[in-house]
């Protein structure tokens, strides 16, 4: 992170009988930063950022917004927006009485509030639409207002929390870019809670990855991509082939793996000794395929036979079956000459496009 940090989360807890939903996590946005919490349904990262908005109170821990200490306050002494993923509109109010409600509970004139109304409306793209109901609005138009609503107090910090989980795939992907201009033109900082993946990385400027209360990883999202730290971040992050193994021989940086009797080379991320289990994560647009074994030059090379190829668009899955017998996934072009279903092709990939993590519990 460069710029000053607007909020400091410092290890933190929260239990809920037995479970520990938030355990220990510290960290830092900075003032005009987009940072993205990824996780699974039940890491953790709701509650967080219910903690740090104020709506529930952490066990222990400290949470600061602009160098105050916010941890007892109550949401509306934070200085903070927040948008919902179900909208949350009043159905019985106007789009204008919805967005300048924060400010009517924060006590604004009658004139303040119909000057950031008038501003609000035109950002976000909703002119002449104040009147309306929500039921009059489209799901985009919905999603505008709330974020218009959470935006509207110019707050010091924004919280959104999976707001475009409810929206089709092509308003989501409309919806992405949108919030991304809101954070760069306003400059006010986004921390933005999510489970998909294309969303984080689409948007965020870092991101950290959370499970089971901890957070797995913190930095930026292509370092957090390209170099997972852990095996759950590897497995998370990116959908890669997960290959089973065991380690031939390592020097702490690369290591050299036995996959069902062909050998590879990959990246260690944790140790392992000769002879024991480890998984490798190889995601599926780093492997090169080609109909000749002349177009391959990566160190890892493996021979197969395209057993299906899936068409998605601007490009297409491979289902490889390797000499061993087991399948790879290789995303490439929607077309690649001399390859077809039944064909046999050459794969490869460079050493640091595949992470070797010792397995879990011992086993492969």
């Amino acid at each position: 992170m460069t710029d000053q940090a607007i909020l400091r989360i410092e290890a933190v807890e929260k239990r809920f009988g037995a479970v520990r939903a938030v355990d220990g996590v510290s960290l830092e946005v900075g003032s005009r930063e987009f940072f993205a919490l990824l996780g699974p349904s039940g890491s953790g990262k709701t509650t967080l950022l219910r903690i740090v908005s104020g709506l529930e109170a952490p066990d222990r821990g400290r949470v600061e917004i602009g160098g105050t200490d916010v941890t007892r306050l109550p949401p509306y002494l934070r200085r903070i927006g927040m948008v919902f993923q179900d909208f949350l509109l009043f159905p019985h109010r106007t789009v204008a009485e919805n967005i300048t409600f924060p400010l009517k509970m924060q006590g604004r004139s009658a004139a303040e509030r119909e000057e950031q109304l008038d501003w609000i409306l035109g950002f976000v793209r909703m002119e002449g639409l104040g009147a309306r109901f929500p039921h009059q609005l489209s799901g985009g138009q919905k999603q505008r207002v709330a974020l218009a609503r959470g935006l509207v107090s110019r707050p010091a910090l924004l919280l959104l929390d999976e707001p475009l989980a409810n929206l089709d795939r092509e308003l989501r992907k409309e919806m992405e870019i949108e919030v991304r201009r809101y954070q760069e033109e306003l400059g006010i900082p986004f921390v933005y809670v999510t489970h998909n993946q294309e969303e984080a990385l689409t948007m965020s400027d870092r991101m950290a990855v959370m499970h089971q209360g901890v957070l797995e990883q913190i930095g930026p999202k292509l370092d957090v991509y390209n170099m997972p730290a852990t095996r759950f971040v590897a497995s998370f992050v990116g959908a890669p082939n997960k290959l089973a193994g065991r380690t031939i021989e390592g020097d702490g940086a690369r290591s050299r793996i036995d996959w069902d009797g062909i050998t590879l080379i990959g990246r260690s991320v944790s140790d392992a000794r000769p002879g024991d289990p480890v998984e490798i994560y190889l995601k599926s647009e780093r492997i090169a395929l080609s109909a000749s074994a002349d177009g391959i030059h990566h160190e890892n090379r493996v021979e197969g036979t395209v057993r299906d190829i899936i068409f998605k668009g601007q490009f297409a899955d491979y289902i490889v079956r390797a000499g061993n017998e087991v399948e790879l996934v290789v995303s490439g072009p929607p077309s690649i000459s001399g390859v077809d279903r039944g064909s046999r092709v050459n794969l490869g990939w460079a050493v640091e496009a595949a992470d070797v993590f010792a397995a879990k519990d011992g086993e492969p």
